[in-house]
């Protein structure tokens, strides 16, 4: 067996260059300038911020971050989510920095019929992904799993969290757009003139770039994520979130395993796409979504953003084709030799 473990290439055409773990200075157009590095939520986090404020601003995210990963992660054993995971049905009393993704969860869930839903956790642990013990999970105990999967077995009255015993939840598809969004608001509150938050495959930007040019955001190559691009998007202040099989995966017997799993059937998803990049003005839903869209597939991705909207895309099927949905026309630039096709809503 072939294991392969990647954390997410870094997504920023302007973080290309190695940053400091913290540091600060004075940009060409006069703007304060302050970058910082730290390892949370188990990849590399980069938040670079302008504006008087900067310092300041960037310790209070900083430690924003550091909040939410204690609450929000399903392999804490203190963690509000385990709590929930561990309480065998009982409610559990959250935080709104736990309901709020929750909700959102949810709310995709129920749109995708599915496609995204953080009961999977079951059979995200059998496949190994979270003991990084690599194994291919039988079907009598994928469908034995199955019995505790499913969003609806979520029940939220208040700030009150239950699941029944054997379910489990894990925000891992969606903590990281939500710690991004946060960040964000806490930037804004601040003052900042601009600033950029990379978070593994997550970027999200806020203002403008001190030259009063857009941000310019690379989106990988799923074949040669740690190398190549296959474009760039021009962007104002959004979010950037790409999910795709390279990210996370094993090889066993010539086949390869990565960690997006399909909910209704327990395997990963094998839905003709190789990755799905989500371009949203929230942080919470680019990340959720980037998800649902993988595991629907081109066709009924497509569908789902003519039903609710609220979000543009790029697509790289398993044949290499590129799609991209009609708000990116003319800020998608293909890298060279690339073409592309634009679905026309």
């Amino acid at each position: 067996m072939s294991v392969f473990y990647k954390g997410l290439s870094l997504t920023a055409v302007f973080c290309a260059a190695a940053l400091f773990f913290s540091s600060c200075g004075v940009d060409l157009n006069g703007s304060e300038k302050r970058s910082k590095q730290i390892f949370a939520m188990d990849t590399i986090v980069e938040l670079t911020v302008y504006g008087k404020n900067a310092e300041q601003a960037i310790e209070s995210a900083a430690a924003k971050i550091t909040e939410l990963e204690a609450e929000l992660s399903a392999t804490k054993a203190d963690s509000a989510v385990s709590k929930i995971n561990s309480a065998l049905g009982a409610d559990v009393t959250v935080s709104d920095n736990v309901k709020a993704p929750l909700l959102a969860a949810l709310d995709i869930s129920s749109k995708s019929k599915g496609a995204f839903d953080i009961t999977v956790f079951p059979f995200v642990k059998a496949w190994g992904f979270v003991s990084k013990e690599y194994r291919v999970p039988g079907k009598d105990e994928l469908s034995r799993l199955q019995d505790f999967v499913g969003f609806k077995k979520i029940e939220i009255n208040g700030n009150a969290v239950s699941v029944p015993n054997g379910t489990e939840i894990d925000l891992g598809g969606i903590a990281k757009g939500y710690t991004s969004q946060c960040v964000c608001d806490i930037l804004k509150e601040s003052g900042v003139t601009g600033a950029v938050i990379s978070l593994g495959g997550n970027a999200q930007t806020v203002g403008g770039k001190p030259d009063g040019s857009k941000w310019r955001i690379a989106v990988c190559d799923p074949d040669d994520p740690d190398n190549g691009t296959i474009g760039s998007l021009a962007v104002d202040e959004t979010a950037v979130v790409t999910s795709g099989g390279y990210q996370r995966f094993f090889e066993s017997g010539g086949k390869k395993y990565h960690h997006i799993i399909n909910p209704s059937t327990g395997y990963p998803s094998e839905s003709g796409l190789k990755s799905v990049t989500v371009v949203c003005a929230d942080g919470t839903y680019a990340d959720g979504l980037s998800t649902a869209l993988f595991v629907l597939g081109l066709d009924d991705a497509l569908a789902y953003r003519k039903s609710h909207g609220g979000f543009d895309a790029v697509f790289v099927s398993d044949d290499g084709t590129i799609t991209i949905t009609s708000g990116l026309k003319g800020l998608f630039t293909p890298a060279q030799g690339r073409q592309f096709s634009l679905y026309e809503d």
